[in-house]
């Protein structure tokens, strides 16, 4: 699991050859805290396939900013620097792989 913030964000997610998923949390937020061990099943499953990193948006508000993150948790999967998944709130770990494997497989 990566930890990002505003100093290596654009080289870690910018300039990955895997897509990149992102956990957009804050230490205070209740659903974060829940799918938090999600996220950590996926990074190890996903080995190889995807990169997982999380990013603490109350120290890093210009970029949860920069992708219009209001409400957390937020999933986001870059894929080539872009976008391709945004997802608000919490999810089961089988609804999370799914939007994955439709992303990843196309």
């Amino acid at each position: 699991m990566i930890t990002l913030d505003q100093t290596n964000f654009d080289s870690i997610v910018g300039q990955s050859q895997e897509p990149v998923l992102v956990d957009f949390w804050a230490p205070w937020c209740g659903p974060c805290k829940m799918i938090a061990p999600v996220i950590e099943e996926i990074a190890t499953e996903y080995q190889g396939k995807l990169k997982v990193a999380k990013i603490n948006v109350d120290d890093n508000q210009e970029l949860a900013s920069r992708y219009g993150i209001m409400s957390i948790p937020t999933i986001c999967l870059f894929v080539a620097s872009e976008v391709k998944l945004t997802l608000v709130g919490f999810r089961s770990k089988k609804e999370l792989t799914a939007e994955i494997d439709r992303v990843l497989n196309g």
